[in-house]
């Protein structure tokens, strides 16, 4: 088989190196001559582990391969994926879908001959139909069909996601349609993968719905953290006693400081206007952007009141910048809303993160970027850990203490204990756990375990799902 995939960002980039390794023949294309002229060179323009190795492999194979000419690109192909961004129209919270038309005229204009155009990028309720219709319109003689296929893909762990999803999801009423994505996805059919078709508009529901279902989950615990603050429970325990219930399930119950990255953000967002246009507003989901909102802001007066109530005139060094770890994606992080409050506040902010400060440096300018995690606590009269990369799990507490000229570590992810903090001789503070909380057993204390002290710090479990 062979397939063209417009777009390569992540989701393009990803589904198209992946493609290539279940057999299949795939030309990604991008307008944008420098990234074809970097990826044909084996760079790769972001940061997911072992995605470098896979495009390589496959490039050097001959199954994937990189060109800015469409039209070379969709000729004799079996399917085309639409595969750009949408993201948030300024203005009104929209899915901005100018890309995405833009690709279905760009096929329009080059198809040779029957292939199924899919959509691969998060698009709302009816947009499907409508790249029919411009396809259509351009070409009434052409043979085509067109399908939703959305990708569930996690950054951090997007090629497993891949290879091994939970499911996959195919919206299209058309028989000959259908036999083409059987063929595609038939790696995945081999291993038993459930494969679901649909149509176009439940297809494109499923996976808003989807996202903004984790969204809900994820609000939902941060706000069941701020409430154990308040009665002195632990959000950890509360979490795993929830989600013991099969009806629930432990997954994206980890308290923090707010959702962000590329999808989460923008997908409820566009939900909530989807059903506003439908006259069927989701008040929960709206209800779910407005905490998260308000949220992500409200942990710079956290930060404020462990270091006495004021930052005016302090260092605070920030472990982390990036939404999640094992990602470079900085789209509507945390850091993103506290930085600048503190800032404002009279802060000097530190930062490092290690696959991120590129990026930071371009949306946080007056933060000062260091080399590693004990260059950021120098002189610093307080740290955060934002982001849970394993590298800030197993800190040198004594190091760490003696750089600062405060022992005070706020902790927005939960990696470490209140009493194993305490005995290291730190001020510290999380999230939604009592003071008094009880020592890591000694098989994952956080001087004996390479992961840290916290339940959740295993390599499988940090890929479960980070809010």
């Amino acid at each position: 088989m062979r397939i063209a995939v417009i777009g390569t960002g992540y989701v393009g980039l990803v589904s198209g190196a992946c493609f290539s390794e279940f057999g299949v023949d795939v030309v990604c294309v991008d307008r944008d001559a420098g990234k074809i002229a970097r990826l044909r060179k084996g760079e790769i323009p972001i940061y997911e582990p072992g995605l470098d190795t896979l495009v390589a492999d496959n490039a050097a194979a001959g199954r994937l391969t990189f060109t800015t000419d469409i039209k070379a690109a969709v000729a004799g192909a079996d399917a085309v994926f639409i595969a750009v961004g949408t993201p948030s129209r300024r203005g009104d919270g929209h899915a901005d879908l100018s890309y995405v038309y833009g690709a279905a005229m760009d096929i329009a204009a080059h198809l040779s001959g029957y292939a199924v155009v899919v959509t691969k990028s998060t698009v709302p309720v009816g947009t499907g139909r409508q790249v029919e219709r411009i396809i259509r319109a351009a070409r009434p003689d052409l043979e085509f069909d067109v399908a939703s296929n959305p990708e569930f893909l996690r950054e951090g762990s997007a090629i497993n996601d891949f290879m091994r999803p939970d499911r996959v999801v195919i919206g299209t009423e058309s028989e000959r349609a259908q036999k083409v994505m059987r063929q595609l996805y038939r790696v995945l059919y081999l291993i038993e993968t459930p494969i679901m078709f649909t149509s176009l508009e439940t297809s494109e529901l499923i996976k808003y719905a989807a996202n903004t279902f984790l969204a809900a989950k994820i609000t939902f615990i941060n706000e069941i953290a701020d409430l154990c603050e308040k009665v002195g429970a632990n959000v950890h325990d509360v979490a795993k006693g929830i989600g013991l219930d099969g009806r629930i399930g432990k997954k994206f119950l980890h308290a923090g400081p707010g959702y962000g990255g590329s999808c989460f953000p923008k997908d409820t967002l566009a939900l909530v206007k989807t059903a506003q246009d439908y006259g069927a507003p989701l008040r929960i989901i709206e209800t779910v952007v407005d905490v998260n909102d308000k949220r992500k802001r409200k942990m710079a007066d956290k930060i404020a009141a462990a270091c006495g109530g004021s930052v005016k005139g302090k260092t605070i060094a920030f472990l982390g910048l990036t939404f999640k770890p094992n990602t470079d994606d900085m789209r509507d992080s945390p850091s993103l809303s506290i930085i600048p409050v503190l800032e404002e506040q009279g802060a000097v902010v530190r930062g490092y993160d290690p696959e991120g400060m590129h990026e930071a440096k371009n949306l946080l300018p007056n933060v000062v970027y260091c080399n590693d995690a004990y260059e950021t606590m120098k002189d610093a009269d307080a740290v955060v850990l934002l982001t849970e990369w394993n590298q800030f799990r197993n800190l040198d507490l004594p190091r760490a203490k003696s750089l600062l000229k405060s022992p005070v570590l706020i902790d927005l992810r939960n990696v470490y204990t209140p009493a194993d903090m305490k005995a290291a001789g730190f001020h510290y503070t999380s999230i939604g756990r009592p003071q008094d909380m009880p020592a890591a057993p000694e098989a994952v204390s956080v001087q004996n375990s390479r992961f840290g002290s916290d339940p959740r710090a295993t390599p499988k479990a940090t890929k479960a799902g980070t809010s």
